[in-house]
């Protein structure tokens, strides 16, 4: 299991990471509803806890229950993040799924330049690479659904993986598949 945590207090997590030997990548994403709380994956989680008192989860949700579609064009995969690197920045925004949507169904680039850490299209990649691939959150399976079927077509693998989401929205997401827990995390 993967797990992807909520930790209240920003600060502290930032500060622990200025501790950490020089070089070492701990990821942090800002939770985009819930001031002063970020999520980390496990792997940031165990580096961040090395610096200082264990780190407390408001809440841990499994990542494995977060959806990813990589789709027909998959190019440049020595570029793509690490699933819970990705995952963990889908859940901050309050996402259950994300598809990688670089490419159109026609195997041509997408032109979409992301604005804003709310925008439904965000770029991505893995530390230290040169390529950015572009990704579209998802925060409800019906959103997955159409927005596949508008940008694949008629794609019957695009349509089945948004099927197969496991969880029809966020707040189900962590009613079935977070533990731990406070008023207001949810």
């Amino acid at each position: 299991m993967s797990e992807l945590h909520l930790i209240r207090d920003a600060r502290e997590v930032l500060r622990r990471r200025t501790l950490l030997p020089p070089g070492t990548f701990v990821e942090v994403w800002p939770d985009l509803e819930l001031e002063d709380h970020v999520w980390v994956g496990q792997d940031a989680k165990t580096l961040l806890d090395g610096a200082g008192p264990v780190l407390a989860p408001v809440l841990s949700v499994d990542g494995n229950q977060v959806a990813i579609y990589y789709g027909p064009w998959l190019t440049d995969t020595e570029g793509l993040p690490t699933e819970q690197s990705l995952r963990t920045r889908i859940v901050s925004a309050h996402g259950i799924a994300a598809a990688w949507v670089t490419r159109d169904r026609f195997g041509q680039r997408t032109e979409v330049r992301p604005t804003s850490p709310l925008d439904a299209t965000f770029a991505l990649r893995r530390p230290r690479t040169g390529v950015a691939h572009l990704w579209r959150l998802f925060r409800t399976d019906d959103e997955a659904r159409a927005y596949l079927r508008e940008f694949y077509g008629d794609d019957p693998e695009a349509l089945a993986w948004a099927d197969r989401i496991a969880v029809r929205s966020y707040a189900e997401l962590l009613e079935r598949h977070a533990r731990g827990g406070e008023p207001g995390a949810r």
